[in-house]
């Protein structure tokens, strides 16, 4: 396999809505919305059909209202329309670079969105249009990662990446922990067992019982989505047996 041509046809990449916020820590910095697409477009251009999920942690979290009083199920509903505002972001930003994209929203508002519908999604990818789905599952108390497992299970994706700040997965936070150990391979158990901060409990075990792998990676190092569609070993990937 030569290095620039990709392991994967179909990907999900999962971005958290604090990835979009930058330096800032609160709603969206262009500069970082401007850089991801731009890293999106040159791997369309590989070939690889992309779908994203973007949490909406930058502007609202619902568990962290729900801790506060309000009623969890419209803590989430909120949370929920936070991942839309996100995945606007995200379509005028790789738009503005030539890449088509689709919303699709589990929560059906059709003036800025389409609502969610599997075969029209999977029809989108097969003609080369990035699909954003936005508003999770549409239910409360799932999170976004449960979101992207599922989606990326319904699609038919062949692996989720999941983006975050640090360069895969350690024993400890390695920011505070200074004897932290990388791990470059895990399977679900695991991560299950050990309560490794991968995706929750649901989207994993999501992942193990369709045998979809997971490989998480550094966002912030741009090429990075490239090199991990491409097969170059950065990250800790997680699978099966």
């Amino acid at each position: 396999m030569s290095e620039n041509e990709p392991r994967y046809k179909r990907i999900l990449l999962k971005l958290s809505g604090e990835a979009l916020a930058g330096q800032q820590g609160y709603g969206i910095d262009a500069e970082v919305i401007r850089g991801i697409a731009e890293e999106i477009r040159d791997v369309t251009k590989l070939g690889v059909q992309i779908a994203l999920v973007i949490g909406g942690g930058n502007i609202f979290r619902g568990i962290a209202a729900a801790s506060m009083g309000m009623d969890r199920a419209s803590a989430d509903y909120m949370g929920m329309l936070a991942t839309v505002m996100n995945s606007l972001a995200m379509q005028d930003a790789l738009e503005k670079r030539g890449v088509i994209t689709r919303v699709q929203s589990a929560i059906e508002m059709q003036t800025v969105a389409e609502p969610y519908i599997r075969r029209r999604a999977v029809r989108h990818l097969e003609k080369n249009r990035v699909v954003i789905f936005g508003a999770g599952t549409g239910n409360p108390f799932f999170t976004t990662d449960t979101a992207a497992s599922l989606r990326a299970i319904e699609i038919g994706a062949e692996v989720i990446l999941k983006a975050t700040k640090v360069d895969g997965v350690y024993s400890a936070d390695p920011a505070k922990d200074a004897t932290a150990v990388k791990y470059q391979s895990l399977k679900y158990m695991d991560v299950l067992k050990m309560g490794l901060q991968v995706m929750d409990s649901t989207a994993t075990s999501l992942c193990m019982d369709n045998s979809l792998p997971i490989i998480v990676f550094d966002l912030t190092q741009y090429g990075n989505i490239q090199k991990v569609v491409c097969g170059e070993p950065i990250g800790t990937i997680v699978k099966g047996d």
